[in-house]
């Protein structure tokens, strides 16, 4: 452990402890073995001040934490059926009313990007900002031609303290798979991989745009969703200038009631607008929150989706995107054998787990939510009940999938606020069910997927992508026949060697004995830090032989914890 990372991690302690959220954070299940290291902590024998609200005080540990984890809270802000109204009212302040930084810090930044004054680049900017989120801040301004426009800037040191936190993420994912039973299966580090991969892209303005130019396209001349135009002379990797647009925050239902948009035929929308990002153009937007969507309302009848923020999208490989979406359907058609089958043919669970068993799982978990409208159904819910049935089966967590679920997640939250009675299975099962036909049927539908300039669906489509992928197939078939000519050369000399050396049985040596040296590690940190702890309620011979005592245990203990 690093000491940049053992600062972090004590001043993410005293935050927390500071607005009361301590014995909150070490009550969640992976952290509970480690209730006992509170009372070993100088820091929390200090009276904290409590008299805030609750959702006041998660709010503000958060804001001071920074952006990782106000990205934690924008995600969980979503879902008001999941948490106590007063702390979901405080969570959606941080989609978009994070405290801005200056404006002078905003505009040096501007003007050092463009390689120009303010006033050359715009007709009139707006120094006090209308928007500010975790990543960066957003101002008004008119061009030289009087069109309104938004520039959005990053945040001062923003990537120095992304990474910072990316560092604590890693070691409290090694410290889940290390010691939690789930570890291997729930896959934390290639979780946090996947995030900071993620986030880490969030930081390029140019690639937000370029996301944005492409949403544009693919939704070119449909009613279901509108991407503003980027203004790319004026784009840069630490700002970006983009069409400003006016809608009605989707999370502003009163008001949307009161201009009589159809909100029935805004959550049907919702489902579609995700459906088609996902298997037809295989490419989504992954960060829809309800700070980032608004709603032309202009047409009560006819109402359409706006979105802005484009700096995490998802895409999928062709093999994932294929066996979700039979999940999907075999899961609407409640054929849950089917559902078992393909999670073996995937290798989401182990080869050798009984189909039979495993889809009899499934149905228990999943039949009592049919014929139910979204309101009286928790997805989050059943996903924890799949996850709980999954252990059983060793099923292991697939981080490429991560954002999917996360924007199923934002999806099914927006759903909830928008109409309660929606039923999700009359919009998607029909979905589905014709994209399947188009995609392995060969129908004449289009499906969004380009393919040589022409649609990868219909009767073409597989002579196109044969003819594409040929010279590909050639090379790895000459390759192949090279490989088998010379292990057949060798077992006709009888010089081929098998090698008998197992890299797994050494590296599990080698993990052993790394055990034994933690636990040592681990044994030690524990007695001096509750020998430090004596010493102090003694209070024989000053405090700070104790306080030396109890820091140093601490850090021995959390470097047992962990792997070196």
């Amino acid at each position: 452990m690093t000491p940049r990372l053992m600062s972090r991690l004590l001043r993410i302690n005293m935050v927390l402890t500071r607005h009361g959220l301590d014995e909150l954070i070490f009550a969640l299940h992976l952290l509970r073995p480690f209730r006992y290291l509170l009372w070993l902590l100088p820091w929390y024998w200090v009276p904290v001040d409590r008299d805030k609200p609750r959702g006041v005080r998660i709010r503000l540990a958060l804001e001071e934490l920074g952006p990782i984890f106000v990205k934690f809270g924008q995600i969980i802000s979503t879902r008001r059926d999941l948490l106590p109204a007063d702390i979901a009212d405080e969570l959606v302040k941080l989609q978009d009313r994070v405290p801005p930084f200056p404006a002078a810090q905003a505009r040096v930044a501007i003007e050092r990007a463009l390689g120009m004054p303010i006033e050359d680049a715009f007709g009139s900017f707006e120094a006090e900002p209308f928007a500010s989120a975790s990543i960066a801040q957003v101002h008004g301004a008119t061009l030289k031609n009087g069109r309104e426009v938004i520039v959005k800037v990053l945040r001062p040191d923003v990537e120095r303290l992304i990474r910072r936190d990316i560092e604590v993420l890693h070691f409290i994912a090694r410290l889940a798979k290390r010691w939690s039973d789930d570890g291997r299966r729930l896959k934390p580090t290639e979780v946090v991989e996947e995030f900071e991969s993620t986030i880490l892209d969030e930081l390029d303005l140019q690639r937000e745009a370029a996301n944005a130019a492409q949403l544009k396209r693919n939704f070119e001349g449909s009613e279901l969703l509108y991407v503003p135009a980027v203004h790319w002379e004026l784009t840069r990797r630490d700002v970006m200038v983009m069409e400003r647009i006016h809608g009605v925050p989707i999370a502003d239902r009163a008001e949307l009631q009161r201009r009589g948009a159809d909100l029935k035929l805004l959550a049907h929308r919702g489902v579609e607008i995700f459906f088609t990002q996902v298997f037809d153009h295989n490419f989504f937007h992954a960060d829809m929150h309800p700070g980032n969507i608004f709603i032309d309302a202009s047409r009560p009848s006819d109402p359409r989706y706006m979105a802005v923020d484009f700096g995490i999208v998802g895409t999928l490989d062709p093999k994932d995107q294929r066996y979700i979406a039979e999940n999907f359907l075999a899961f609407f058609e409640r054929d849950y054998r089917r559902v078992a089958e393909l999670h073996v043919r995937s290798g989401w669970v182990p080869e050798g787990t009984r189909i039979d068993e495993f889809e009899s799982a499934i149905r228990t978990v999943c039949e009592p939510i049919f014929q139910k409208p979204i309101g009286e159904i928790s997805f989050a819910q059943l996903l924890v009940r799949l996850f709980e049935t999954a252990r059983r089966f060793e099923m292991e967590i697939q981080p490429q999938l991560v954002l999917l679920e996360k924007t199923l997640f934002n999806i099914e939250g927006l759903g909830r606020e928008l109409y309660p009675e929606l039923d999700l299975w009359v919009t998607a099962k029909p979905f589905l069910e014709r994209w399947s036909e188009r995609r392995f049927f060969g129908g004449l539908g289009g499906t969004g997927e380009r393919l040589d300039g022409k649609d990868a669906s219909g009767p073409g489509a597989a002579f196109r992508r044969l003819r594409r992928d040929l010279p590909g197939l050639r090379e790895e078939f000459v390759e192949t026949a090279r490989s088998l000519r010379e292990v057949m050369k060798h077992l006709a000399e009888g010089t081929l060697k098998v090698e008998q050396r197992s890299p797994e049985l050494e590296k599990l040596a080698r993990e052993l004995k790394r055990d034994r040296r933690h636990r040592y590690l681990a044994a030690l940190g524990l007695a001096l830090a509750i020998s430090g702890s004596i010493w102090l309620a003694l209070g024989v011979g000053g405090a700070l032989p104790g306080l030396v005592l109890n820091a140093l245990g601490i850090g021995l203990l959390i470097a047992g914890a962990v792997r070196s």
